[in-house]
Order: structure tokens, then C-alpha cells, then sequence
């Protein structure tokens, strides 16, 4: 209770003061009723109506229809305020230690139905003229029957108010909205319960014995019920994990949309969440085993997403969140990490251990749409461009719709810098790990956009890439990056340059004799040129890489396998490609430590590599301990910010390392960060 706002813990503890006094001065006005047996029948019928609740799925957080408000409001107008209220709390106090609800819950409901009870008796009894009927002429006159319609309306508002009330108020959200919400779910049941409380007041009157017959369309009312909501949660939950299905998705978002719209969550994303290659599970282990990955994968998600969340299996693989009350942009990525850790950890499996990844795409209202299906849309963009690029996550931006007008004006500003020299490349160095001498540099495509500033390729490479521009692209890289290599020659520098190759790059049929002029126009050795293509891209077409691989390879250019270690190729895969390094990717370097798993694998990448034939290559160098264990696993390069940022060739021609021999001491990179 303390980690509520102080206005709600004045108001819970507000109405327990009232509920007391209210207590105290009516319960010994209250007489012994005449029809003792009744009134036992009506409170067991109560305390029963209250455990046998029903949780209907409507609404974010499901909605309780119970028989026992019936039952209380027939007390009340049967034999009185103070017996309803007694028969309310007894019911409500015995419901709520069986749950194991907060004593405050317990203790805020009990007094709830206390200050409705007299409430509503107070309304009765100035609508009648006397606190409760009389069983044996019940509603035989017309201002009881008002009365008893204005005492349920009473009834009804008082108690949605007050339990709304303090809902807004601990949650720290708009009252009067939670009071909009929650009267959409509660009238149509409310009025069917106040509605049978008379019934059951006449049948009563006339005799005790007739309840049960009361009782035989309640109990058919009650099956019913049970049945349509077990059908209806059918129709929208998945069969396979028990999560909300697309429908059900929708609708979650578009209440969350709404509530985002009334300023109750300003910060309301839509996740949409795809399975990298599950396809192959599904093939070579069997859809039985799919199906059971699916089950284990729903109970992470809604851990890793955390309460208040909708998880939904939208068909297939593929599954939806929607996430509302964030803090901001930032929780929505750190949700965005911690599901992508939560799907890969191992699926323990038929004695398997079996390794999932996943694409993400995040769309946050007012930033990315205004609407549910416009925020599901883009969210779906993003998820299928982290796919393309690998990276684990992505935010949508108009940049990645092609068919919004900004991306439209994007990709013309794309083409206009691609003919105008609006582009250049910067260099990031590769060094020896032993001795740190600068060996060669990595050229890495800049824009240098007019408004934006320089604009790092993870922004306008997925761009490049529909609209085809990409191709443009790598031959402006190859051809500068080669001419600098020339430049690097004819100053007596023995470097490398290693220039990235899309998997679109790899279909183009005049790629080699692009690269096999440009080289001969320079005149420089094609053994210092290094074409680096990624090990996803790789493993999509193994069968075109290779082929497109071998005919680079024979102008007499090195190869690399770029990232390794991100997309699940084995040694057989592996073995058969020509290459000739083996450039480990930087999210298992990055922040590797003696005791790390990054570290195991790391080292039997370097034994693998060299096992192969293949010099390898570790990027995301950032600390001197990670360099430190790079040097005892016999790593043969390495890259990262520790060694030198990426800059423009000028800057990289001052590296303190570059003609440096090996002197046991190291001029790090903390000068270039």
C-alpha cells in the first residue's frame, strides 16, 4: 500500500473511517427480522453468488459477473441496509481471503459495500416511505416498484464510482476515464442481477421452500453463461498457447490506442515479433516439436514483457504485443532486448538445446500513427526491415514505408547525393592483435546529407536496398575505397581495405569485371582488397553466395565472412565456402570478460578459424581487458572503437599505430573517441 500515491491511500483509508462510523451507529438499530430463515437463505445465496464468479474476457483486464448482487440488493429491500451490508462484507471479507487479496483490498472492498448498502437503503427508503418491504406484499404498490428501480440505479452508479475512484487514483490515471471503461462492461450484467433481486424477493415472500425453483433457472442461467464465455474466449485466444489470437490483438490495441488518446498512457507502443528461421525446426524436427517451442515461447514472452501487457500468437510464428503506460521511446526498446533474450535462451527439447532468434519492429503512437491498424502496419515494416538488416530490433521511421512520401523523397535525395559526390567513405582501422600496428582499415559509406548531417548507413541502406540504389552504392564504395588503397601504396603503406558487399550485390553479374577494371585502372595488389559479406546474407542462398564468392575470389581479391556468429551456419557450410577470413561479429566481442560465455565462444571461433586455414578477425574491440584476451586466444586482427573510430582517410593516415612496430606498449584509440 505504500507504494501507492498518498491521494489514493487517503481515499481507501476515507471510506474505511466512513464505513466504520456508518457501522456504528446503525447496527444496533437494526432489529431481529421476522423471516430469520430468508434472510439465512439470501446471505448463503450471497456468499456462494460471490465465489462462483465468472471472469468474462472483456476488457483489458477482464470483467467479473457474480450472482451475488442479486442476492445482497434482495436483502436490502427485503429486510433492510444493515442486514445487505452485513451479508456484503461476509461475503466479500470470505471471497478475498481465499484469493489472498491485500488486507487493504479486502478491507476497501468490505467497507465499500458498508457505504452502498446504507446509501442505498437511505434512497429506498425516501422513494417508499419505510427502510425495506414487506415479504408478504412485496411490490404490491407502485412507489416500490420505483423505488426499488431508483435504489438499483443507486446501487449500481454509487459502487461503480467509488471502486473507479480507486482504481484512477492508485494507478495515477484520469477517474472519469476508468469510470467510462468500466460502465461499458458492467451496465448490461448489472441489470440482469438487479433485475432478479425482486424475483427473488416475491418467490421468497409466498415461501422459503420456493427458492429452489429460483435456483433451477439460475444454476441453467449460470451453465450458459459459463458455456458462451468459454466459446467466446476460443474465438479469441490461440488453441496452441492459450495467448490472445489477432482478433483479440487488435481490439487490446485499439483500446490501448484510445486510452493513449484520452492522455491516460501518452506512451503506447504496438510490437510485432518474428521468428527467425523456424521454418528449418519445422522441417527437420517435425511441427510437433514447432508446436512445442510455440508453448514454451508464450510464458516467456509474458515475462519478458511484463504485467499490463497483451502477448498474441498472430498466426504461424509470429506474435503481437501491445504495450502501454511507458515510461518512454527507451522502455520500449529495453522491452524490445529483453524479449529477444528471453527467445534465445535454449529450448531445452528432445535432449536438444535448441537456439531461437527473432525480428522485432516497434511502432509508437503520435510518433508512427494515430490509429491501431496504422501503428500494426508499421510496426510489421520495421519487424521485416530488422530482418533484412540483422538487427535483432528496429523502430519504425517513414524511411523503411516505401510507399510513404517521405521515403519517396528520401530515396530522391539518395540518388541526387549518389550523382552529386553527396557521399564519401570513412575508414575504420584493423590492426595486428599482438602488436597493434595498423594493417588496413575497413571503408565504411557515409552520406553527407544537407540538413541531417552525416548519416551512418543503418539509416539508408534498407532504402537503398528496395529501391535499388544499392547497387549504385557499392560501386561507389569499391571504387573509392580502391583508389585510397592505391593512394596507401604509392606512400609505401603496405594496408589493406575491406569494402562490405550487400546479398543484393551478390546476384549482380558484372560485380567481378567491375572489380577486376577497377583494380587494373589503379594498379594495386587485388591480394590487398577484401570483400566482406555476411554471414546471414551467406546462408539465405548458400548455393548463389558460393558461386558469386568463387568468381571474386579468381580476380585474386581476398574474401571474408562478415559477422559470424549471427547466423547459424555450421562447420560443413562453412568448410565449403571460399574465403579466406573469418571476422567474428562485434555483439559476442563487445563487453567480453574472462568468465563470459562471449568468451568460450569466441575462443573456439579463433580454433575453428585457424583449424580452416582462415585468419580471423575480431570486430567491437572496445575495452583493453577484451584486447588483453583477444591476444592470449591467438586472435590474428582485430577493430573496434579501442583501436580507432571510423574516420575521414586524412585522420586515419595521423593513426598514432599505423607505422608503428611492435614496442610492447600500446597508443590505444582513446585519442580518436
Amino acid at each position: 500500500m505504500r507504494e501507492m500515491p498518498l491521494l489514493a491511500r487517503s481515499y481507501i483509508l476515507g471510506v474505511a473511517v466512513v464505513a466504520a462510523v456508518l457501522i456504528a451507529v446503525m447496527a444496533p438499530t437494526a432489529g431481529v427480522p421476522n423471516d430469520i430463515a430468508i434472510l439465512a437463505a439470501f446471505t448463503v445465496l450471497t456468499v456462494l453468488g460471490e465465489l462462483r464468479s465468472i471472469q468474462a474476457p472483456v476488457g483489458k483486464d477482464g470483467v467479473d459477473l457474480t450472482f451475488s448482487t442479486a442476492f445482497a440488493f434482495a436483502i436490502l429491500i427485503g429486510f433492510g441496509a444493515v442486514w445487505a451490508a452485513a451479508a456484503s462484507v461476509v461475503a466479500s471479507l470470505v471471497c478475498d481471503v481465499l484469493a489472498r487479496k491485500q488486507w487493504w483490498k479486502a478491507a476497501f472492498n468490505a467497507s465499500q459495500f458498508v457505504v452502498v448498502s446504507v446509501v442505498t437503503g437511505a434512497v429506498f427508503e425516501l422513494c417508499t416511505g419505510h427502510a425495506h418491504l414487506d415479504l408478504g406484499t412485496a411490490f404490491s404498490r407502485p412507489s416500490e416498484i420505483v423505488g426499488a428501480i431508483c435504489a438499483a440505479t443507486t446501487y449500481f452508479v454509487l459502487n461503480l464510482l467509488m471502486l473507479s475512484t480507486a482504481m484512477g487514483l492508485a494507478q495515477g490515471t484520469s477517474v472519469f476515464g476508468m469510470l467510462l471503461e468500466e460502465s461499458k462492461y458492467q451496465v448490461l450484467g448489472s441489470l440482469g442481477m438487479f433485475g432478479l433481486a425482486p424475483v427473488a424477493v416475491v418467490i421468497a415472500g409466498r415461501s422459503v421452500w420456493l427458492l429452489p425453483v429460483l435456483l433451477i433457472p439460475l444454476a441453467i442461467a449460470y451453465q450458459s453463461t459459463i458455456i458462451s464465455i468459454e466459446k467466446e474466449h476460443q474465438a479469441l485466444h490461440d488453441s496452441l498457447t492459450g495467448l490472445p489470437n489477432r482478433e483479440l490483438f487488435r481490439l487490446r490495441a485499439i483500446e490501448a490506442v484510445d486510452d493513449a488518446a484520452r492522455e491516460r498512457n501518452p506512451w503506447t507502443a504496438i510490437m510485432l515479433i518474428d521468428l527467425d528461421r523456424f521454418k528449418e525446426i519445422n522441417d527437420t524436427l517435425g511441427h510437433s516439436t514447432g508446436d512445442l517451442v510455440l508453448t514454451e515461447l508464450g510464458p516467456r514472452l509474458l515475462g519478458a514483457v511484463g504485467e499490463g501487457r497483451t502477448v498474441a500468437r498472430l498466426g504461424g510464428d509470429e506474435f503481437g504485443v501491445v504495450l502501454p503506460d511507458l515510461r518512454d521511446i527507451d522502455e520500449a526498446e529495453e522491452i524490445a532486448m529483453g524479449v529477444l533474450q528471453a527467445i534465445r535462451a535454449p529450448i531445452l527439447l528432445h535432449d536438444l538445446d535448441l537456439e531461437l532468434d527473432a525480428s522485432i519492429g516497434i511502432a509508437l503512437y503520435r510518433e508512427h500513427g494515430l490509429d491501431a491498424d496504422s501503428l500494426i502496419q508499421r510496426a510489421d515494416i520495421a519487424m521485416y526491415a530488422a530482418k533484412e538488416t540483422g538487427a535483432g530490433h528496429k523502430l519504425y521511421t517513414p524511411m523503411l514505408d516505401h510507399t510513404s512520401p517521405m521515403q519517396l523523397n528520401f530515396v530522391g535525395e539518395l540518388r541526387q547525393a549518389v550523382e552529386t559526390s553527396g557521399l564519401c567513405v570513412w575508414y575504420q582501422p584493423q590492426v595486428l592483435t599482438d602488436s597493434c600496428v595498423v594493417i588496413g582499415a575497413e571503408a565504411l559509406l557515409r552520406w553527407n546529407h544537407p540538413v541531417r548531417g552525416i548519416v551512418v548507413p543503418d539509416d539508408f541502406i534498407p532504402v537503398a536496398e528496395q529501391s535499388g540504389l544499392i547497387r549504385d552504392l557499392t560501386r561507389f564504395v569499391l571504387r573509392e575505397a580502391i583508389a585510397a588503397n592505391a593512394r596507401w601504396q604509392r606512400q609505401g603503406l603496405d594496408l589493406s581495405v575491406s569494402v562490405n558487399l550487400s546479398a543484393r550485390t551478390l546476384h549482380d553479374l558484372d560485380l567481378p569485371d567491375l572489380v577486376r577494371v577497377t583494380i587494373e585502372r589503379e594498379q594495386v595488389d587485388p591480394a590487398r582488397v577484401i570483400l566482406e559479406i555476411t554471414e546471414t546474407s551467406i546462408m539465405e542462398d548458400p548455393a548463389t553466395a558460393i558461386s558469386a564468392l568463387s568468381e571474386l575470389r579468381s580476380v585474386g581479391v581476398q574474401v571474408a565472412i562478415d559477422d559470424y556468429g549471427t547466423g547459424h551456419s555450421n562447420l560443413a557450410q562453412v568448410m565449403a565456402l571460399p574465403l579466406d577470413l573469418l571476422k567474428i561479429d562485434k555483439s559476442l566481442v563487445t563487453g567480453m570478460s574472462a568468465r563470459s560465455q562471449s568468451s568460450v565462444i569466441v575462443s573456439s571461433t579463433v580454433e575453428l578459424g585457424h583449424n580452416l586455414g582462415l585468419k580471423v578477425v575480431a570486430e567491437g574491440v572496445e575495452t583493453t581487458e577484451c584486447w588483453q584476451l583477444l591476444c592470449g586466444m591467438g586472435c590474428d586482427e582485430a577493430q573496434g572503437f579501442f583501436f580507432g573510430r571510423p574516420v575521414p582517410e586524412a585522420d586515419l593516415l595521423r593513426n598514432p599505430n599505423l607505422a608503428r612496430r611492435r614496442t610492447g606498449t600500446l597508443v590505444h584509440a582513446r585519442q580518436h573517441l
